[in-house]
Order: C-alpha cells, then sequence, then structure tokens
C-alpha cells in the first residue's frame, strides 16, 4: 500500500512539474504592429514608483524616475528636462506612471475622502481612464517647471490638461501643432 501511495504521489508531482516546465518554456506571442505613439505592448499594469529623491527645487515635492511611462513617451520626457536644464528650469517628476492598482488605490482614497466617486472624480480618475495608467502623464513640480511647461504651449508635445491641476501634463505629438482646451477638471 505504501509503494502504491508513493508512485502515486510521485506522478502527481511530474504531473505538477511539467506543466510547470511547459508554462515556463511556452509563452503567447502577442502581436502588435509598430505605430507611433502607440505601446509594443499592455503597459496598464505596469507599476511607477512610488516616489524619488527630494526634488532640489521644492524640498516638498519627489523626482521619480520615469519608469514605466511609453517608450515614445520617455524619450519625449528626457528631452523635455534636457530642454528644462538648458534654460536653468529645474522640472521635478513628482508624479508619472501609474499601475491600474496604483491608480484604483488613489481613485479609493479619494472616494472615501470626499464622500462619493462622483466628487473623487474631480480630482483623480478611475484607472480605466487615466493617462497615468495609459504611461502618458506626469505631475510636474515646482509650479514654477509647470508654468514653464505650460508657456511653450505644446512646443515639446506636452499639454496641461485641467484647470484645476496645473501640474499635469500629458503627452500627444499632436500637442506640437497647439494645446487642446482645458477641461475643467479630471
Amino acid at each position: 500500500m505504501r509503494g502504491w501511495i508513493r508512485a502515486v504521489l510521485v506522478a502527481g508531482v511530474l504531473v505538477v512539474f511539467s506543466g510547470s516546465l511547459f508554462g515556463l518554456w511556452s509563452f503567447q506571442v502577442i502581436g502588435y504592429d509598430r505605430i507611433s505613439g502607440q505601446a509594443t505592448f499592455d503597459i496598464n499594469g505596469v507599476v511607477g514608483p512610488d516616489t524619488g529623491s527630494t526634488c532640489p527645487a521644492d524640498k516638498r515635492y519627489v523626482d521619480e524616475q520615469p519608469a514605466g511611462l511609453r517608450d515614445d513617451v520617455l524619450a519625449a520626457y528626457q528631452q523635455l528636462r534636457a530642454e528644462a536644464a538648458r534654460q536653468n528650469v529645474t522640472l521635478c517628476l513628482h508624479d508619472g506612471k501609474r499601475s491600474a492598482r496604483q491608480q484604483q488605490a488613489q481613485f479609493d482614497d479619494y472616494v472615501r475622502r470626499y464622500g462619493t466617486r462622483e466628487l473623487a472624480r474631480k480630482y483623480v480618475l478611475p484607472p480605466d481612464e487615466s493617462m497615468h495608467v495609459k504611461g502618458v502623464a506626469i505631475d510636474v513640480q515646482p509650479l514654477s517647471a509647470s508654468g514653464w511647461l505650460e508657456r511653450s504651449a505644446g512646443a515639446h508635445g506636452w499639454c496641461r490638461r485641467y484647470e484645476n491641476e496645473p501640474w499635469h501634463f500629458e503627452y500627444d505629438p499632436e500637442y506640437r501643432k497647439g494645446c487642446p482646451a482645458l477641461l475643467p477638471h479630471a
């Protein structure tokens, strides 16, 4: 009887192990056409930094690494940061890429804080609507840097989007032709 139980256990382990190996060795090819302005893979689940070093221009803010931004957005951000430095503007990335989970946690916090989803939406969007989750939005600090960026009127592809958020900018190459009208809030 003991030998039979051992044989069943070994067989079960081999089945599980071989299934694990198959799972490790197999992969699903997800085809994406390389189209300018689109991610080469789904970045909604990519987690952005929760914090960063202290912003040298204003110690109340952090300066995150731009990890997780869509490839074209990251390149545009790096160009923007270099241009800011050339013009002696200290531009800090206070908040950039967020995962859907990070965005949901922030949205839930605002619902608790303001009491309703409708009020919370004025300050933060649910994950399926957030440009931070899509990897195309940044929050710039200090406000002097935000003002510098807004005065560029989209010349770098970045535009402020909401009246109530002077720090929130979104990237779109089409913005180089000019920024769209501000929305009252998220």
